[in-house]
């Protein structure tokens, strides 16, 4: 229930601070006096958006903050899901600055604008007399004989593989599109992928055959070349290593009398070494270079394959073609698991389909159940509320197919004469007999809703009397289940309230400002009376005024 709330720089409040109490609590006021200001900061509570309009005084931010009794309410879940700390009690605030900017709290923890919703719609429904309009919208019916038939646990879990199936449904469309379109392209991606499997390139392959053509292409000039080297370093004629040799003999002599001549004569048999390993190694070279006209024939074949590749494709290397290739085989690879997938996505989703049409005909039956006693428990309220002629029905009907609540369409007939045909209510019933109806079903789901404050403003609109009257005593009975707030202008449902609170204006030299008590009796009896009988309060009103009270 709502224990307190306090209101800072709102519209006309400078400041209000006020506790609430259980049971059935009465505002009243003069018209223009601040009760609609009292609703629109406690929206602001319950995620409305704001702006920096609603600041009384535009260089101070406007504060609103909500105290919630919430044990028992089973709300823990709720909490730890937003990460919020749970305790007996919940602090709902919201701050709008001057630039406009809001912030919202729990429990001093911020959170967004849907966040506080989601919580606030689990402890409180504000009912406005637009809310009336409510009776016309089909999903509010259909809400309300949910209530009553006890399917919130039901709807959700419908609603999670409704969605799950919806979503089934989307994928496998997406899947069915893509393999067409991979279909249309896959004799594309075959042939070319072909070519280049054909192919059979390998890493490093234009490399190694671009360097294999260059010696093959040179080769006679390469044994020409190393077979002049041999000749000059060890031919027929003077050569170098004969003429190495000699050197090293002459040096050889002089070992005994030059300390020198060692380490030249050692120098010079290194040098004899390796010039004699150069001439071996020229000449095994020189025989393995051949010239292979058909070797070349085949490089430069399979060079140009190469070449072409890689202008057709508009690469610049062979690990790029074999990477493409690597990547129209995926492609073609996707195709087959594409219908694979097409498979496995139409098999989850019949499996969807038949659980989704099995808790909708759950959801139906019970729903189906309870239309009987909504249509009496209605109509009982409407006979106490004077309109013993009238006739409500509940209709369902079937959709083609199952939607976001069920396969269940629920329309609300009534009318309200004797004679009268059957017709959606928002076809026949005057602003009156809507409130009625509007009183009868919140007094017949107050008892199946697990919420534990309602607000009422002006409910009563376009009733009066002994009509009232019985207005009151059936918010009277909602009460002993839940916290009862109503904004009223008639005495007769006043008088019922177990607490009344003033709301009246307050004039200074620089300021008018909206406030907000709790009656005393005696102040009670005078409110009552002005009630009854404007600002010149009689004897009798006073009289009146008790009587009502009692």
């Amino acid at each position: 229930m709502l224990t307190r709330l306090k209101i800072q720089n709102y519209a006309l409040i400078r400041e209000l601070d006020v506790d609430l109490r259980p049971g059935f609590s009465i505002i009243t006021g003069e018209t223009g006096a601040g009760k609609t200001i009292l609703l629109g900061a406690l929206s602001l509570i319950l995620g409305q958006r704001a702006d920096s309009s609603v600041l009384k005084d535009k260089s101070v931010k406007c504060v609103v903050e909500a105290v919630f009794r919430v044990d028992g309410l089973g709300l823990e879940e709720l909490f730890l899901a937003n990460d919020l700390d749970y305790d007996n009690f919940a602090i709902f605030r919201r701050e709008i600055n001057p630039a406009g900017k809001s912030r919202a709290f729990v429990n001093d923890s911020p959170v967004m604008l849907k966040t506080m919703q989601d919580i606030g719609i689990r402890l409180i429904d504000i009912h406005s007399q637009n809310q009336n309009l409510e009776l016309n919208n089909q999903s509010f019916q259909l809400m309300v004989v949910d209530i009553c038939a006890g399917n919130q646990h039901l709807l959700s879990t419908y609603k999670d593989s409704y969605k799950d199936y919806r979503r089934l449904i989307n994928d496998l469309t997406d899947a069915e599109v893509l393999a067409e379109k991979s279909k249309a392209d896959l004799d594309y991606y075959q042939f070319q992928f072909d070519q280049l499997y054909k192919a059979a390139l390998e890493e490093n392959e234009q490399e190694l055959l671009e360097k294999e053509l260059e010696l093959l292409t040179h080769s006679e000039e390469i044994k020409a070349g190393l077979s002049n080297v041999a000749e000059l370093l060890n031919g027929d004629n003077i050569s170098a290593l004969i003429q190495l040799k000699t050197s090293i003999g002459l040096i050889t002599k002089l070992n005994n009398f030059l300390p020198d001549a060692e380490g030249l004569s050692q120098r010079l048999e290194s040098l004899y070494v390796d010039l004699k390993d150069i001439v071996e190694e020229a000449g095994t070279i020189g025989e393995k270079v051949e010239y292979d006209p058909e070797r070349i024939s085949s490089i430069s074949e399979r060079l140009d394959l190469i070449y072409s590749l890689q202008q057709k494709h508009h690469v610049k290397s062979v690990e790029e073609l074999i990477a493409l290739r690597n990547s129209l085989e995926a492609k073609i690879l996707a195709v087959s698991s594409n219908e694979e997938e097409i498979l496995r996505l139409t098999k989850l989703k019949e499996q969807k389909k038949v659980e989704v049409e099995d808790l909708a005909n759950r959801l139906s039956a019970k729903r189906q159940l309870v239309v009987e006693e909504i249509e009496s428990r209605v109509l009982k309220q409407l006979f106490q509320l004077g309109m013993p002629n009238s006739k409500f029905k509940v209709e369902i009907s079937p959709l083609l197919s199952p939607g976001t609540n069920g396969i269940d369409n629920v329309s609300f007939l009534f009318t309200a004469n004797k004679n009268g045909v059957l017709c959606e209510i928002s076809k026949v019933a005057s602003g009156g007999e809507m409130s009625r109806v509007m009183l009868a079903i919140k007094a017949l789901i107050s008892k199946s809703k697990a919420l534990p404050t309602i607000i009422f403003d002006e409910i009563d609109a376009g009733v009066s009397g002994e009509i009232a009257e019985r207005m009151g005593i059936i918010l009277k009975e909602i009460s002993a289940d839940m916290q009862v707030i109503n904004i009223t202008h008639l005495p007769q449902i006043a008088a019922r309230g177990d607490h009344h609170f003033l709301v009246y204006k307050q004039d200074s030299e620089s300021e008018t400002t909206t406030k907000l008590k709790l009656l005393s009796k005696s102040e009670r009896v005078e409110e009552l009376a002005k009630m009854l009988s404007g600002e010149n309060i009689s004897t009798a009103a006073i009289m009146n005024a008790e009587e009502l009270l009692k």
